[in-house]
């Protein structure tokens, strides 16, 4: 029901509320359903032009300067449209060249935006990097800005290859949370984000994380939520804090981080395994799955680190963690030291 007060102003009811949340519902959905199909169309366009190109190059005498001719006609018959440049008609037929068998709407790099594909055929060789980068990155909606910093960062051999994580995960948790908890799960993480030396200690790594927080979480990947850092607990009467306790939104479950800045000892899982368990029983809701540990070292040594968590009944995962790598040797000599830093600060001050 409508109630008039002035020609410009009506107060309305929850029915048309609602009324109007759907049909705003129902317009993005067909605005992300055509910008998909617009998308898909141009891509398949674009990977017949590369394909078109190639064949041409190859049959037709039509000289060196084929593209050069090619990209300004396209460009004086449709103004104002992007995508001819001669540098873009070469993506296309690099992409053509790297997909020759594509099938539009299977493959996942079909599915991504041109800026997306660019970058995927530039910058990764590997296929098998390459198809995962891609599933990736649809899976998750990733920007192209983070696509191209994961793979800076080189996140497939981080997280996708399985021969470099260690974790009891297959071994405690039910599928699917297992395979999701796995495909987390991340050897090293990386933290060059943080201005601090290699050698910082485990509460000013904590620290630092707590005040860079979005890129952490950046780094920790999709669907974790900071609950806090030093969380306390009270177990009959007594105070624990754990480093940090987050929320994973995806694998439905707590996630305790606890970092240590040394080398892994066997010790370390027995007392991660003490705050699962007191997260399980303090924390967790009846609807949530166990609560996940994950236990950043320095360094790990992987056998060590699978025989530690061979008895153990919580689901544990042990990685190492990356500050600001080392600058190469020649870059460091030629850097001035702090003394040297010093001492021209004091003439310049002297001078003043």
């Amino acid at each position: 029901m409508l109630k008039e007060t002035s020609l410009d102003h009506i107060i309305i009811d929850p029915d048309y509320r609602d009324f109007l949340s759907e049909i705003k519902k129902r317009y993005q959905t067909a605005q992300l359903k055509a910008a998909h199909a617009v998308n898909k169309e141009l891509i398949h366009f674009y990977w017949q032009l590369g394909t078109d190109i190639i064949e041409k190059q190859a049959n037709a005498a039509w000289g060196s300067k084929f593209l050069d001719q090619l990209s300004r006609d396209l460009q004086s018959s449709f103004q104002g449209a992007k995508g001819f440049s001669v540098r873009n008609l070469k993506y296309m037929r690099k992409f053509a060249e790297t997909y020759p068998q594509l099938t539009i709407g299977q493959q996942a790099v079909a599915q991504l935006p041109w800026g997306h594909i660019v970058v995927l055929i530039e910058k990764i060789k590997d296929p098998e990097a390459r198809e995962w980068y891609a599933h990736n990155t649809l899976k998750n909606a990733i920007s192209r800005n983070i696509l191209i910093m994961q793979i800076e960062q080189d996140l497939y051999s981080r997280q996708a290859k399985p021969e470099s994580k260690v974790s009891n995960f297959k071994n405690i948790l039910p599928k699917p949370q297992s395979d999701l908890a796995t495909q987390m799960l991340k050897n090293p993480y990386n933290f060059d984000f943080l201005t601090i030396g290699s050698e910082a200690r485990e509460r000013e790594i904590e620290s630092a994380l707590t005040q860079h927080i979005s890129k952490f979480l950046r780094e920790l990947g999709v669907g974790f939520a900071f609950m806090g850092s030093q969380y306390k607990l009270t177990v009959d009467g007594d105070d624990y804090f754990l480093d940090m306790l987050f929320y994973h939104t995806k694998l439905h479950c707590h996630v305790i981080i606890e970092l240590k800045a040394t080398e892994f000892k066997p010790e370390y899982t027995g007392k991660l395994n003490f705050y699962l368990s007191a997260v399980d029983d303090l924390l967790k809701s009846p609807q949530d799955n166990p609560t996940i540990g994950l236990l950043l070292c320095k360094t790990r040594k992987k056998f060590k680190a699978e025989y530690a968590l061979r008895n153990i009944t919580s689901p544990i995962g042990i990685s190492e963690y990356e500050l600001i790598k080392e600058l190469p040797e020649k870059l460091a000599t030629s850097l001035p030291t702090i003394e040297e830093i010093e001492a021209e600060l004091s003439e310049d001050v002297a001078v003043n």
